[in-house]
């Protein structure tokens, strides 16, 4: 049976998962995780250091690492790295442990919130739209499948996209908040 009182953000690079996620966890009185902060923690170096001495690859292995151990503890709100949909054995860790929510945003919005981050790896080419719109291509119709709800945070506040998180889930029959 699925547990639903796990919450995990999916979506791409500036859509707010970790800024959604901390209010959510904080309005629901719920742990956050950030799989990307928790990579860094464990090798006590920073994601593009990561992606300079192993690749992709090896971060994409790392991140697998992070995301099972993550997505087995209970009461968690996790924001997720938006490759992380990209293997199958994160879906399915994410599926069956917890309501997976897709903050999907423009790529104009993605660009407007990630432009002056050195910290995305991806985005140091010399066309970061080009990538994003790439990425998105590839990454949307994953996110969509796995997600059971979808969330715009282009349009709305951080505050808002909580509140509809919050209302979406408990409308489908569980409640969410502590009493």
């Amino acid at each position: 049976m699925r547990n639903r009182r796990n919450i995990f953000l999916i979506g791409p690079m500036g859509a707010g998962k970790t800024t959604v996620g901390r209010l959510l966890a904080r309005a629901l009185g719920m742990e956050f995780w950030d799989s990307d902060k928790e990579i860094e923690r464990r090798t006590g170096v920073t994601v593009p250091m990561i992606f300079e001495y192993e690749g992709e690859a090896g971060f994409r292995r790392r991140e697998s690492e992070v995301i099972a151990d993550l997505t087995g503890k209970e009461r968690i709100v996790l924001a997720t790295g938006g490759g992380s949909v990209l293997a199958a054995e994160n879906r399915e860790h994410l599926a069956a442990r917890g309501l997976v929510i897709y903050l999907q945003c423009s790529v104009q919005k993605q660009l407007e919130r990630t432009h002056k981050d050195m910290n995305r790896p991806l985005l140091q080419t010399e066309n970061p739209r080009q990538r994003l719109e790439e990425l998105l291509r590839v990454r949307d119709p994953i996110y969509r499948e796995l997600a059971d709800y979808v969330v715009d945070t282009g349009q709305h506040s951080s505050r808002s996209a909580v509140r509809r998180i919050i209302n979406a889930y408990e409308k489908s029959g569980t409640r969410l908040r502590t009493e």
